[in-house]
């Protein structure tokens, strides 16, 4: 009788100044693990840390042997951290996760258990607005995903989290997407296959704050709709011919005022017409002038992320734990 071999499941953990969370996390995530039948590795990205947050997983890593880390040569973003993760794990599974304790360990196993029972894609969202977060944190995520499903053709649950699951053969495809600027969020609910939502609750962060201010969650929120819709080109040209039809509408009522002579002469009306008219033309070469920026630096080729070190070794083109 040959044995049954055990599934292996890989854990993708983004991190950015998280030295006070590395240890607890792993602490929580074995003492979940461990009463399973899987092998399990975890893989930490450091996206760049300005404090001893490398140090911490280089450390953990000596500690434990299912303990990865891979240091990126700068801050590349959330999402390329993920990528450069996924693009090493070598799981049956691969299950991402934050380092701030906010994903609660416990539901891997009932995330487990929904891909036991055939789903590709398990992902999160969160039931109720967190608890714990800021109120712009809360008006910006909330104007976030109104956006993402009013201007692109997926639909996002609000509050959808980066806790997800995903079976092998979805991250295989993912490995082969190489934008820019990638939206995995939408890209992976893009992706198709079986996939299921479930709700969780954000736990309180173990420590620290959270490093995103209103500004930077707006941009974030805007250059994601547009990395992964082309709907605003759209609105903006719907606009330009609403306006362009207004004012050919607008000429009978110049003539007729011209041959009866009750033409008004001011310069107020002419002022706030071109102010108007300039703005919006602004805005639709900002939105155009956009999309074209993110053509550009894609034609550029280049990587979407540098590894500078890590406890993973090359072997025939495939990164390997060693």
């Amino acid at each position: 009788m040959v044995p049954s071999v055990k599934k292996k499941i890989s854990i993708v953990i983004p991190t950015y100044n998280e030295e006070r969370n590395i240890a607890f996390l792993i602490g929580q995530i074995n003492e979940v693990l461990m009463q399973t039948d899987y092998n399990y590795e975890l893989i930490f990205v450091d996206d760049g840390s300005r404090d001893n947050t490398l140090n911490e997983l280089k450390f953990n890593s000596e500690l434990h042997r299912n303990v990865y880390y891979i240091e990126l040569s700068r801050n590349f973003g959330k999402d390329h951290a993920l990528k450069a993760g996924i693009s090493m794990a070598k799981g049956d599974v691969v299950i991402t996760m934050d380092a701030d304790m906010q994903h609660p360990p416990e539901m891997i196993l009932k995330m487990l258990s929904y891909w036991e029972n055939t789903y590709d894609i398990v992902y999160t969202y969160r039931q109720n607005a967190n608890p714990h977060a800021k109120s712009y944190q809360k008006a910006t995520s909330k104007m976030f995903y109104k956006g993402i499903n009013m201007l692109s053709d997926i639909k996002l649950e609000n509050g959808t989290a980066d806790f997800r699951l995903m079976d092998k053969k979805v991250v295989d495809q993912l490995k082969q997407i190489d934008e820019y600027e990638i939206f995995l969020r939408g890209i992976i609910k893009w992706t198709g296959y079986k996939q299921l939502g479930i709700p969780y609750t954000p736990s309180k962060r173990h420590t620290g704050e959270a490093s995103y201010s209103f500004f930077k969650l707006l941009k974030l929120a805007l250059r994601s709709i547009m990395t992964f819709s082309a709907r605003p080109l759209y609105i903006v040209s719907g606009i330009g011919l609403t306006f362009s039809a207004l004012a050919i509408l607008y000429i009978p009522y110049v003539l007729i005022s011209y041959v009866t002579g009750n033409a008004v002469t001011g310069w107020a009306s002419i002022i706030a017409t071109i102010a108007f008219f300039g703005g919006l033309q602004l805005l639709v070469l900002g939105i155009i002038g956009t999309y074209v920026g993110k053509i550009f630096m894609q034609s550029k080729n280049r990587p979407n992320y540098i590894i500078r070190s890590t406890n993973l070794t090359l072997v025939n083109n495939d990164l390997i734990g060693v």
